[in-house]
């Protein structure tokens, strides 16, 4: 399966290990990524709020690139799939393709609306199925007990995405399953991790992230696991601040996705960059007996 390999920012810059895993895991499970140095940031957080059609024009150049080479884009960041399907969804509105169309035309883009976007979860669970996955595995993650973390723009708006309940989702529960560990269900995995406010009101995000963790530890998760980088800064990297707003110590290992399944199908510690964490996961590489790799 040939894909549009849409990185995004922070798979590219400060979460490097987030590319590492998934270019790992796509080699492993039978998916060629295609890459395409000229798609431009989603604008999350920064365009979409000062300008809409802007950005909206951005993705649909995203979109366009992908569909000129006749390819269905793969994300890896929650944000990105939101921003990016939701293009696909507002360019329906004919005054804003109209608009759009406009802006394109300046520099010889075409936008058609024939680009899937679709996130490296649904493709392992959907598009290859968890019961090839489960196949692949070689390491299972049996004594594993994890969280998995949704994040908000990966089931929401569900009317533009509309790929599983934003209440009730399953598809990362059934993949974790097939890994060989235990799922974990708690209220918080489909809550915000508080990214969106993280530089503006620190301590409120901070509290938020605390409370999400705190939920998956109290139904017994070792570990969590998240298809969002953003999620992954605020929960991993924000930690220790995390715990501050909390009182007590944290110690929650947080996976990328893609890592996690990296572990299950053979991938060492070192190449799926688990080193470069700001929490280490030394505790949930012990329950399936795997060593950490010195940071």
């Amino acid at each position: 399966m040939r894909l549009a390999y849409y990185p995004g920012c922070v798979a590219q810059e400060s979460g490097k290990e987030l590319d590492m895993a998934t270019r790992w895991v796509a080699k492993k499970v039978g998916l060629e990524l295609v890459g395409f140095p000229n798609f431009s940031c989603c604008g999350s957080g920064f365009v979409d709020e000062a300008n809409s059609t802007l950005n909206t024009a951005m993705n649909a150049r995203n979109l366009a690139i992908a569909e000129k080479a006749g390819l269905d884009i793969l994300t890896v960041c929650s944000t990105c799939t939101g921003m990016l399907s939701l293009a696909n969804h507002q360019l329906k509105d004919p005054k804003v393709r109209a608009r759009v169309d406009g802006a394109l035309s300046q520099i010889g883009v075409a936008y058609s609306g024939k680009t899937r976007v679709k996130h490296l979860l649904e493709v392992l669970t959907k598009e290859i199925g968890t019961e090839r996955i489960r196949a692949l595995v070689t390491r299972p993650l049996k004594g594993l007990k994890v969280g998995a973390f949704y994040g908000c723009h990966l089931l929401r708006p569900s009317a533009e995405l509309g790929s599983e309940s934003a209440e009730e989702p399953h598809s990362f529960e059934d993949l974790i399953a097939a890994l060989g560990a235990e799922p974990v269900m708690y209220r918080g995995r489909v809550m915000c991790c508080g990214f969106p406010i993280l530089f503006v009101k620190e301590a409120t995000a901070n509290r938020i992230a605390a409370t999400q963790i705190q939920d998956a530890k109290a139904h017994g998760a070792h570990a969590m696991a998240t298809p969002c980088p953003l999620c992954h800064i605020s929960l991993d990297s924000f930690q220790n601040k995390a715990e501050k707003q909390a009182g007590h110590d944290l110690d929650m290992p947080i996976f990328h996705l893609p890592q996690l399944v990296g572990l299950a199908l053979g991938a060492t510690p070192e190449e799926l960059g688990l080193p470069r964490h700001m929490v280490a996961t030394d505790s949930a590489l012990a329950r399936i007996g795997q060593v950490a790799v010195p940071a």
